[in-house]
């Protein structure tokens, strides 16, 4: 994942007020899957 993406997709659930878990939970992962690609790791 391009680090563009990671910080848009932190960038945006900052926005909507979530939290990491809260979008895991709404994702159905878990949040170090979150914590993951907001740091720009796999998807996979």
């Amino acid at each position: 994942m391009k680090v563009s993406i990671a910080n848009r997709l932190t960038e945006l659930r900052k926005q909507k007020g979530l939290s990491q878990e809260e979008l895991a939970e709404q994702l159905n992962t878990s949040r170090q899957a979150i914590s993951k690609w907001e740091r720009g790791g796999s998807l996979r």
